[in-house]
């Protein structure tokens, strides 16, 4: 099978699952990477810069994260800190009722049918 069906379905759902680690709590990218590739490199495969940072930057574009410069205190230089605005815990609120809503009604589909 071709695997562009396939990164169809990661792009459209990192968005939330970035929405929803930074809903936890206030992070920074390297943090954000790491827990993509601990918790779901197997699947979603292995998160870069290149495609993190550039979502990041959307996501704040759009008012749904919010950021701030602070010092780091591993080498004194600074990080940027990213955190959840209102606008987007609603935002995350909608994406993941929608996802739920949506992941229900493909595995009616994709389920065999129970036959008496």
């Amino acid at each position: 099978m071709d695997g562009k069906y396939v990164q169809q379905f990661k792009k459209g759902a990192l968005e939330m699952i970035l929405l929803s680690l930074i809903a936890r709590g206030e992070t920074y990218g390297y943090e954000l990477i790491t827990a993509l590739n601990d918790g779901g490199a197997a699947v979603l495969g292995y998160a870069r810069e290149g495609t993190v940072y550039p979502i990041l930057y959307r996501l704040q574009e759009g008012g749904l994260i919010a950021c701030r410069m602070a010092a780091s205190p591993a080498n004194g230089g600074l990080k940027k800190y990213y955190s959840l605005t209102e606008r987007g815990r609603g935002a995350l609120r909608e994406l993941t009722a929608f996802w739920k809503d949506y992941a229900a009604c493909v595995n009616r589909f994709i389920e065999p049918e129970d036959k008496p």
